[in-house]
């Protein structure tokens, strides 16, 4: 039941940073065309092929979004945290397992633990710190350059992000420990293995 739960927390989160993704994919495509289109209605080429067509083009206004890093930066940061959650559950870490086959089975399932406690402490305190931070941006009123948007926002995002990060990888911690004492797995596997519903 639980195990479900944050089987759709994780999913949901991962959802949504998919899609805020595919937004900043998309801002960035036309940005770079905007761009690409303004220089073109700048270049001696095209001004050399026609003259009132460059002119048309430099008049349309097209050019590279406004405050397109501060808008990739602040979405960046969202959506690593938004990822965090299902990667944190389905324990799709990098993992480095050059000498783990030759250990014995209960010294991995022991590491496994140990690994999974110390990763959730480490985004627990990243959350904490991602809390401070917020706080240090609103107390000030910094804003970004271009847009003029309180800094703290993309603080705020990431930062709920992060709690819900903390609360899966709590639970993966949990069950992680469970598991290596009574040997009842409650996550699944790295793999993907199939969640019952609810």
């Amino acid at each position: 039941m639980l195990l479900n739960l944050m089987d759709r927390l994780a999913r949901a989160m991962a959802i949504l940073g998919g899609l805020v993704l595919t937004a900043l994919i998309a801002l960035t495509c036309v940005s770079v065309l905007g761009r690409g289109l303004n220089t073109l209605g700048h270049s001696a080429f095209l001004t050399s092929l026609s003259e009132a067509a460059a002119k048309a083009l430099t008049a349309t206004g097209v050019g590279p979004v406004s405050g397109d890093f501060e808008l990739v930066e602040a979405g960046i940061s969202f959506t690593i945290f938004a990822f965090l959650p299902i990667c944190q559950l389905r324990g799709a870490h990098a993992t480095v397992d050059v000498f783990a086959n030759s250990f014995p089975r209960w010294l991995n399932r022991f590491l496994m633990t140990f690994w999974e406690v110390l990763l959730s402490a480490l985004i627990i305190l990243i959350t904490w710190r991602l809390y401070v931070g917020m706080e240090d941006k609103m107390r000030y009123g910094e804003t970004t350059f271009i847009l003029q948007f309180p800094v703290w926002w993309a603080y705020g995002l990431s930062f709920a992000a992060a709690v819900i990060a903390s609360v899966v990888a709590v639970y993966c911690a949990i069950a992680r420990i469970a598991a290596y004492v009574t040997g009842q797995d409650l996550t699944p596997d790295a793999e993907g293995e199939s969640i019952e519903p609810a």
